[in-house]
């Protein structure tokens, strides 16, 4: 494996002290991005979408994927699998990314190539068959994972079990049912940052007072803590404030909280990083998700998902938009500032400063996984040193 395109002593440089922000090329040279697709991205479980997305046996989606796309098809087993959505007869896509599809077979659109769902080819057209040994030209699998209702991908296959590799969540994440919630809402976003500029920003409430007014009159931006984590996950709570009941723009929830939601999960948010790109934020009432999607070095797609209790978007009358208001105007506050580190990282002037040892803690964490991947050329096992 070649090494990743920046000094390392400059990236050890990072790790120093309180930590700081990493060199400027790790946030602007798409050389580096494509590195990180290879180790960083490649080695961990990465959120492609929601398990509904592929609910029914014999389904199938194309996700975006590594600057390409995984094909996810439900199998007549009801098992989920993955694919390169690549045909192994001359490349083309079996699905347009973003599209579904369903039925018995996987046919190529360009030349009939036809696949089963478990990947084996099937059949070939007529003129093709002779002397061809159709068991040597399957789908090139993909490692795939379902896990509290969202689906990853493992693009390297080098990765522990997802519940290993996520160790101490499913405990934390019991009173809110995730599996079973469904989307009721969704924005997708384009922000012309870096990827892990957006989880830098995600990690700190420092500039909250700053930038979130609506934010700091629902929840105390000096609350909370950062949880110790087992796994590959970085995080913490922020208190609601007194009087709300949610993150919204008034701090009420017309829909009351999940039933699991109990005592003190009542009176917070969980603010959680699940390394590399998926943002999960449980509510009392609702869970926000972010997954990032790197573009190149300086664009970034995030796709977020509102998730409520299937029984409450059944009701007459729901409306998730309290939810989708209050956090697509904090979004964007948050997209604004993170342009504007953007650019300031391509200035000739840029020098990482220190990041305060109480406020920016969940910072220094991210980029201490970065870090020690661009050192160690191998995603590390836990987000702590020794991992």
């Amino acid at each position: 494996m070649t090494s990743v395109p920046l000094d390392p002593d400059e990236v050890r440089a990072c790790l120093t002290g309180t930590g700081t922000m990493l060199p400027a090329g790790a946030y602007t040279d798409d050389a580096v991005l494509a590195w990180e697709r290879r180790v960083l991205l490649a080695g961990g479980w990465v959120c492609v979408g929601r398990s509904t997305d592929v609910g029914e046996p014999r389904s199938r989606r194309a996700v975006p994927f590594d600057a390409s796309a995984v094909l996810l098809v439900r199998g007549e087993d009801g098992a989920l699998r993955g694919f390169h959505n690549t045909c192994r007869h001359r490349a083309h896509e079996l699905l347009p990314c973003g599209a579904t599809a369903s039925g018995r077979f996987i046919a190529c659109p360009y030349h009939n190539w036809v696949f089963d769902l478990d990947g084996s080819l099937h059949r070939v057209p007529a003129d093709h068959r002779a002397g061809l040994d159709t068991s040597a030209y399957g789908l090139v699998p993909v490692p795939v994972a379902e896990w509290q209702g969202f689906v990853f991908v493992n693009a390297d296959g080098s990765a522990p079990p997802v519940s290993t590799y996520f160790a101490g969540l499913d405990e934390r994440l019991a009173p809110y049912g995730i599996d079973r919630l469904v989307v009721a809402a969704e924005h997708t976003y384009e922000l012309n940052a870096n990827w892990k500029l957006a989880i830098e920003n995600y990690h700190e409430c420092y500039h909250c007072s700053s930038i979130h007014p609506e934010l700091c009159r629902v929840s105390p931006p000096d609350s909370g803590e950062m949880f110790a984590s087992d796994g590959m996950w970085i995080g913490g709570n922020m208190e609601l404030g007194e009087g709300a009941e949610t993150m919204s723009v008034s701090g009420e929830s017309p829909v009351g909280p999940m039933p699991g939601v109990t005592g003190a999960s009542r009176r917070e948010v969980l603010y959680l990083h699940l390394v590399p790109t998926l943002l999960l934020s449980p509510h009392p009432d609702y869970v926000l998700t972010h997954v990032l999607e790197p573009l190149d070095a300086g664009r970034t797609r995030i796709r977020c998902q509102w998730l409520f209790p299937p029984e409450v978007v059944a009701r007459d009358g729901f409306d998730p938009s309290y939810a989708v208001q209050f956090w697509d105007i904090t979004n964007k506050q948050d997209w604004t500032a993170c342009e504007s580190v953007q650019r300031g990282v391509r200035s000739a002037g840029y020098r990482p400063g220190p990041l305060s040892r109480e406020s920016e803690d969940g910072v220094a964490q991210a980029i201490g996984v970065v870090a020690r991947t661009y050192l160690d050329g191998r995603l590390p096992t836990t987000v702590h040193v020794g991992g």
